[in-house]
């Protein structure tokens, strides 16, 4: 074994890791000083660096096969570090405000990230249960941090019971596809594949975990209440890089580690994404509270991204990695104009009713809502739509095209509640004149380089789709380690 080739091929992983240890013993020293949050903020930003420049470089296998890197591998580390990184630097601002910048909160996020980047790196069934195990237990510590709060108390412990529930049914499933193939590596798991009883119950099991993770339904039933009851800015925390995480694992799994040819798995898919894309639009169409109309909204994007793993194709495949970054910037930026609003004294400020008139008060931060709004709804030119249209489009050239016409049914019918905040902002009288503070130049300068980057991949998005497409030239099993 190679161990200087093996930690070079981690390395983004192991960065975050060991910032968040020591950032703990700084934090065990000095009760949440400043420099734990400036830790956690370079070794983010060196961790993405290293994964973008990575993005460019052959596919490989290390730890004697258990992970990946390179090519898909660090795309996909790429937005969870991305994701994670803009968290963090919206963050500080809004956790001060409300007197919850704990050291610990950053501690835990970058455990939680490391977790991701082990989660979608694997190549092997332990590396997958390290990574949701390492991912999930610290994202059930920050859900609990309100935990004065009797929605913080509830949302800790429901993500806690039903993500434990979930991981049985995990390990249940591996133990299950070890006793069917006799091995834990992905790509002997997708030799020995078979139409056994044994074999297609193991996977079946799995397939069920990862939807609890991804929110699909009807496994969803954890993701209002924990998004509501979790600060605003580790709730787009737990929306992007944890479900860009899950949905990257179970893509390589539906892939790599189980071959179509045993099972419809695609027909399975096409029924869970189109019951994830109609019930979250539903719900959300009538949801007063912003954070749990994200929540369901987050729930019906993940139908989106079920529809391009339906479709099973390198079309799919390239389209699912491009709306998992699209869906990363715009949400992470409608999340941060929410927290923005949400810190400010005298009203509930994640009840809808309550942004009548607030467009002309601040309208920096109303046009950078809007923005955010437009591309979640899939309205050109933003990169939503583009995101949207992908994933469609590798529907209809893989023949599923009733899935395709009511995932654009479903997306048209998201714009009513996605404009509904809009005409609160600005064609609504204000009901209480309720003085807002000014954001500082970090929070401002984050919101408006996520929505500048909304704009842009909505325009000249064929470099980044190209690079995509480039990593599935050769056949997809070989690139990532097979």
């Amino acid at each position: 074994m190679d161990y200087l080739h093996d930690i070079n091929a981690f390395l983004p992983g192991i960065i975050v890791g060991v910032a968040g240890l020591i950032g703990i013993v700084i934090d065990s020293y000095k009760d949440d000083h400043d420099a734990i949050y400036g830790l956690s903020v370079v070794s983010l930003l060196a961790a993405l660096v290293l994964s973008v420049i990575d993005m460019f470089e052959p596919a490989g296998i290390a730890f004697s096969g258990m992970i990946t890197y390179g090519g898909v591998t660090a795309f996909g580390n790429a937005v969870i570090l991305f994701g994670s990184l803009f968290c963090v630097l919206i963050s500080r601002e809004y956790l001060s405000a409300i007197d919850h910048d704990f050291g610990e909160v950053y501690a835990m996020v970058l455990f939680a990230t490391t977790g991701m980047v082990a989660l979608a790196s694997a190549n092997d069934l332990v590396m997958i249960f390290i990574g949701v195990e390492t991912m999930s237990i610290c994202l059930y510590v920050l859900a609990g941090i309100f935990k004065q709060r009797k929605t913080g108390a509830e949302a800790s412990l429901k993500y806690f019971l039903l993500g434990a529930f979930s991981t049985g049914f995990l390990l249940y499933g591996m133990a299950l596809l070890y006793g069917a193939t006799g091995s834990l590596s992905l790509p002997a798991i997708a030799e020995a594949a078979s139409t056994d009883l044994l074999f297609v119950a193991g996977a079946a099991l799995l397939l069920t975990g990862f939807f609890f993770k991804i929110s699909a339904v009807p496994f969803h039933m954890w993701t209002p209440d924990v998004y509501q009851g979790t600060p605003t800015t580790l709730t787009a925390y737990m929306a992007t890089a944890s479900k860009s995480a899950s949905f990257i694992a179970l893509m390589i799994i539906l892939s790599k580690m189980i071959p179509a040819e045993t099972a419809e798995w695609g027909e399975v898919i096409e029924v869970i994404a189109i019951l994830t894309m109609i019930l979250g639009n539903l719900i959300a169409l009538v949801q007063d509270n912003i954070k749990r109309m994200l929540a369901y909204s987050s729930i019906a994007h993940a139908g989106y991204l079920l529809v391009g793993l339906a479709a099973g194709t390198t079309a799919g495949y390239s389209a699912v990695l491009f709306y998992l970054l699209a869906y990363t910037i715009m949400n992470v930026g409608a999340f941060g104009v929410v927290a923005y609003y949400e810190r400010q004294q005298g009203l509930d400020f994640t009840d809808v009713n309550n942004y009548a008139g607030l467009g002309f008060k601040r309208p920096l931060m109303g046009v950078l809502l809007s923005f955010f709004l437009f591309s979640l709804a899939g309205i050109p030119p933003f990169v939503g739509f583009i995101g949207k249209y992908m994933v469609f489009a590798a529907a209809i050239d893989a023949g599923y095209i009733a899935l395709a016409i009511i995932g654009v049914l479903a997306s048209a019918a998201s714009v009513y509640y996605y404009l509904r905040p809009m005409v609160y902002m600005y064609f609504r009288e204000p009901h209480k004149d309720v003085p807002l503070v000014q954001s500082g130049l970090l929070f401002r300068s984050t919101l408006i380089v996520l929505a500048v980057l909304t704009v842009y991949f909505g325009i000249a998005f064929g470099d980044l789709h190209n690079l995509i497409t480039s990593y599935y030239t050769n056949d997809w099993v070989a690139l990532i380690g097979g």
